[in-house]
């Protein structure tokens, strides 16, 4: 059974290029904000993973993940960053938030399935 990834970005570049990437091994869901992705999650939907932008429109990066991080239901799911900024400081600031990772764009698709592997072995979904 495939596990499921939510990708949460709102350039449709990046959300078409991992959609493609991980549709084979994947269910991929796409939201294009943390508030988009927030609504689907509390329809009862339940990711494996989630990959998510830091910059969105509506609920950034780091709200996101606070919103991720205090639900008991979503606490322990994956999560990675991705940003446009290389900045010690953010990339500090969201794994003090809760983000098992951070990576910045321009980003290797292989690399971050790796990484999302990584988090899928070590939480064994």
């Amino acid at each position: 059974m495939k596990k499921s990834l939510l990708i949460v970005d709102d350039e449709p570049s990046i959300c078409l290029i991992l959609e493609h990437y991980f549709g084979a091994d994947y269910h991929v869901e796409v939201k294009g904000n943390g508030l988009e992705a927030m609504q689907w999650l509390e329809q009862g939907n339940s990711p494996d993973a989630i990959v998510a932008d830091y910059d969105m429109p509506l609920m950034d990066g780091p709200d996101f993940i606070r919103q991720i991080r205090a639900s008991s239901r979503y606490r322990d799911v994956g999560m990675i960053i991705l940003s446009g900024k290389d900045s010690t400081s953010d990339k500090i600031k969201c794994l003090r938030l809760g983000a098992d990772d951070y990576m910045v764009k321009p980003f290797n698709p292989e690399e971050l399935s790796l990484r999302i592997q990584n988090i899928l072995n070590r939480i064994r979904v």
